[in-house]
């Protein structure tokens, strides 16, 4: 079958007898062409991989721009020491979250999960809870099954892109995918799940992206912390028997809606939000300077890119009202 509705998918696993998880396990196997050990052995690939770039983080490195990097160990020894408001548990995702975050900017390997942007949401909640609660590996692989099948359907109604539909598309649909996994790990059953789903995504709903200089790092990094804090209490509010009064596949609708509907400043693209604050133009400039070269500018009032000459170029530029092509 096709990912394409979070109902379908739960129809289907109750009229079969299967699992939400195994579902998405079938569609894979169907879909590549591959036998039930081949799709459970690459699935298990991704989680050790998520492990290993958990385990690896030292917080010593840097990003190219010096804008993160360390943040994660900061938080995991204030957590350590006992300070953190939320407890040590709360202290551990928070940490984790950052540490994954600055790990992709800083060019390490992560698990995007589904976009290396928000690729820190899911282990903050997987990992700490894998060892606290020293839940066995088949059973962390069936997560991840749970959390792919919930990002497939989004994918496919909406979007899990940051250029296409802000950041709720990317930490939003992240934090989706996380409390329906937790809500699995924590003997949820479906419809529980799909109220986590729902209510993840809706705590979301609207984020902007608006990377400062354009790169994946302020605000991303944190946002994947809020990313992660809020899968936990949507897992949290469904497993209570709190539900979601709009249906999960509606919600995901809705964000496509929204999405598309966002100006194009707050879409990845570096114009607007945090990006266009005077702080954040002088990171851009500081990082990336004038070099000395022509500026591309979009004017929305033909949708057409026109050449700018830098300033001291100015007694060379075209007249007034005079349009020179981009070449």
């Amino acid at each position: 079958m096709n990912l394409n509705s979070m109902q379908e998918i739960v129809s289907l696993a109750r009229r079969e007898g299967k699992k939400f998880w195994e579902v998405v396990l079938e569609t894979d196997m169907e879909n590549r062409e591959v036998s039930r050990y081949e799709s459970m052995e690459k699935m298990a690939q991704t989680w050790h991989a998520m492990l290993e770039a958990s385990q690896v983080y030292t917080g010593e490195r840097r990003s190219a721009s010096g804008l993160v990097g360390g943040q994660g160990k900061l938080m995991y020894d204030y957590a350590a020491a006992g300070k953190c408001i939320g407890g040590e548990f709360m202290g551990q995702v928070i940490g984790e979250a950052l540490a994954m975050g600055e790990s992709n900017a800083c060019m390490r390997r992560i698990v995007a999960a589904p976009t290396a942007g928000a690729c820190g949401v899911m282990p903050a909640v997987l990992i700490p809870l894998y060892w606290r609660e020293n839940i066995p590996e088949e059973k962390m692989v069936e997560a991840m099954y749970v959390a792919s099948g919930i990002g497939a359907v989004i994918a496919y109604r909406a979007c899990i892109s940051g250029a296409a539909g802000g950041c709720q598309a990317e930490i939003g649909s992240a934090s989706a995918m996380a409390a329906g996994a937790l809500v699995y790990l924590k003997g949820g059953n479906k419809d529980v799940m799909c109220h986590a789903v729902a209510m993840a995504l809706k705590n979301l709903l609207g984020l902007a992206c608006d990377p400062v200089a354009g790169l994946v790092e302020v605000p991303c990094v944190k946002r994947n912390v809020i990313g992660a804090v809020n899968a936990i209490a949507a897992a949290d509010m469904a497993l209570a028997g709190i539900e979601s009064r709009i249906p999960v596949d509606e919600v995901i609708d809705a964000m496509g809606e929204v999405g598309r509907r966002l100006p194009v400043e707050l879409r990845e693209t570096a114009l607007g939000g945090l990006a266009a604050t005077p702080t954040g133009r002088a990171v851009k400039k500081r990082l990336h300077g004038n070099r000395g070269k022509k500026k591309r500018t979009l004017t929305i009032k033909d949708a057409r890119w026109k050449l700018e000459k830098p300033a001291e170029e100015a007694s060379e530029a075209p007249v007034e009202g005079e349009t020179v092509p981009a070449t």
